[in-house]
């Protein structure tokens, strides 16, 4: 399992912003995000993949801060996120502060939870962690395309991604023109000054350092 928790920055002036991602992310994943403290959202997912996608999401916006902690979860079938304990939690509690500190840096931190349990490290956990790392640095490489976008450029590529999710790639740009009422070579350009094609193939890299990780992290094997 892997552990989100999701902070929201500047609450203090700004809205209380956690209902509407709440809601974003029921549409997103079946996995259940809720409120556990304040202006700060936690949830589990099983797939790496999936919180790729949920932490790119939340960093679309600008008004998050992300931590993903790798570790050992109890949770009784059912109960609430907020009811959880083990390492996984720690880890991602953890995550999400060393998030708030990345000065300059895209707000994710992906923490092992098995790091700094014990005076001796073994050999998989420190992989693990070194692997949390790399995934961390994926996850902000690709962070970064993703809050660099512009509003036009969105408005290209969220009807781009339905077409690739079915599995419709030939024909899929002289559609989203069509849809537009811009031009084909438009649409090109505006992909090639995204970063679309480059998210969409680092996407697979992340979610398999996330899988590493986790399979090498004491107690989440």
């Amino acid at each position: 399992m892997y552990v989100l928790t999701i902070d929201q920055r500047g609450s203090s002036t700004d809205v209380d912003r956690v209902p509407e991602l709440i809601a974003e992310l029921a549409r997103l994943t079946p996995a259940a995000f809720e409120r556990s403290v304040g202006d700060e959202l936690q949830g589990l997912v099983e797939e790496s993949a999936e919180a790729v996608d949920i932490a790119l999401h939340a960093l679309r916006s600008g008004h998050w801060y992300i931590g993903i902690g790798i570790g050992a979860v109890a949770l009784a079938p059912g109960a609430s996120p907020r009811e959880g304990t083990g390492t996984g939690f720690v880890a991602a509690r953890k995550a999400v502060e060393l998030a708030k500190s990345a000065s300059g840096h895209v707000p994710l931190s992906v923490v092992s939870g098995s790091i700094g349990r014990t005076a001796e490290v073994p050999q998989h956990a420190r992989e693990g962690a070194v692997a949390c790392a790399n995934a961390e640095a994926v996850l902000r490489l690709i962070g970064r395309l993703v809050q660099e976008r512009t509003a036009a450029q969105w408005r290209v590529v969220d009807r781009l991604r339905p077409l690739q999710d079915a599995g419709g790639r030939h024909g899929s740009q002289k559609q989203v023109a069509e849809e537009l009422g811009i031009t084909e070579q438009s649409v090109s350009r505006t992909v090639l000054r995204s970063g679309w094609q480059e998210e969409w193939a680092a996407r697979p890299a992340a979610a398999m350092l996330l899988e590493y990780a986790h399979s090498h992290i004491e107690g989440d094997r």
